[in-house]
């Protein structure tokens, strides 16, 4: 389940997650940092990470190493861009914005692998990370000229480490905002269990080839529910249905119960992902509850719980389809994020804005 970018040739598939870690450590820096300076360094740390291994200036294992150092500011990268986006947009537009956002995440990482796929068969894979680095540096002149320069939101004092943790404890103290982060965390984490066994599933029932399509079902129905909800329904009707919207992100995968065919499962797949979008009810409100000092490390908070949480849940997914039937361990990821959104329902019903 797509929610932000990474670095090229992400090491993130080791034993420990650049994002993760960066998002453990350094934080603090989403809001220490103006925004246009820190995206457009690490717009330009990108640039590099793909160059070197380009020109083949490092051995191996000296690239690896580089690479998950250079992931670790992306967390920090993706906090301080999320929370420059209420700067930007006002109200309600930043709902519809957030959505906008999502889409646009989910859309281009589909392209991308796909577009990544032909330029190495075309270029080969330096060739491909060149122009990787030429799109990077083109994005940094990009935030140069059209970005404007925002001031830091939090000055004085030394950020680092210790304020990370400080930061993060002192969020998840405070019961609206750990209420919230929890509802967006859970149910799609458990959800995107599922996914860890679409491989073995679509093989079990005769159609190996149609993985790639149950994947595609997933990403398919969240850019439909974020494009629908955030452009048919208004915020306050959008609040209405997150209970119903969460409860879908794990209701159909019930159905796997059945060993539906590869076309049925696939569209239990989109109406899953399609329940995505009742993080669109949530975002306005988790704007308010964090202080505006702490906006970005809030946001940053959020990702890499996200990030986290569904990494695990994916390769737990994976490691029960060893012992388990792949059917099974779908119907059961469906039921236990349906059961994180009832844990939640309170959460999720409608609040009054002030």
């Amino acid at each position: 389940m797509p929610v932000d970018d990474h670095v090229v040739l992400e090491a993130g598939a080791g034993p420990v997650d650049p994002y993760a870690l960066g998002g453990t450590l350094l934080l603090a820096f989403a809001d220490r940092w103006p925004p246009r300076t820190l995206l457009i360094g690490y717009e330009v740390l990108r640039a590099v990470v793909s160059a070197v291994p380009a020109a083949g200036l490092l051995p191996v294992p000296a690239m690896l190493a580089l690479v998950f150092v250079a992931g670790l500011p992306t967390a920090v990268a993706s906090a301080s861009r999320t929370a420059l986006l209420p700067d930007l947009l006002d109200g309600d537009c930043y709902v519809l914005g957030r959505a906008v956002f999502s889409m646009a995440a989910g859309g281009t990482q589909v392209l991308g692998f796909a577009a990544g796929g032909m330029l190495i068969a075309a270029a080969g894979a330096p060739g491909a990370l060149w122009i990787t680095a030429a799109t990077c540096l083109a994005s940094a002149a990009l935030l140069q000229l059209r970005l404007a320069d925002h001031p830091p939101r939090r000055t004085g004092g030394s950020a680092g480490i210790s304020e990370t943790w400080q930061v993060n404890r002192a969020l998840l103290r405070r019961p609206a905002v750990r209420a919230l982060l929890l509802a967006q965390w859970l149910s799609p984490a458990l959800m995107v269990g599922a996914e860890g066994v679409l491989v073995p599933y679509a093989a079990q029932v005769g159609a190996p080839d149609t993985a790639g399509l149950l994947f595609a079902a997933v990403a398919a129905g969240m850019f439909a529910g974020n494009l629908i909800v955030s452009r048919l329904v208004r915020p306050a009707g959008c609040e209405r249905l997150a209970n119903l919207l969460a409860l879908a992100l794990g209701l159909p995968l019930l159905g796997f119960a059945l060993h539906p065919a590869p076309g049925n499962a696939t569209v239990l797949l989109a109406v899953s992902g399609f329940g995505v979008a009742y993080q669109l009810a949530l975002a306005h409100r988790f704007l308010d509850a964090v202080p505006e000092t702490q906006r970005g490390q809030a946001f940053g908070l959020l990702l890499t719980g996200t990030m986290t949480l569904q990494g695990l849940a994916a390769a737990a997914g994976g490691a029960l389809g060893e012992v388990a039937a792949p059917g099974l361990i779908v119907t059961l990821a469906g039921a236990a994020s349906a059961i994180a959104a009832l844990m939640s329902w309170r959460t999720l019903s409608p609040t009054r804005r002030p």
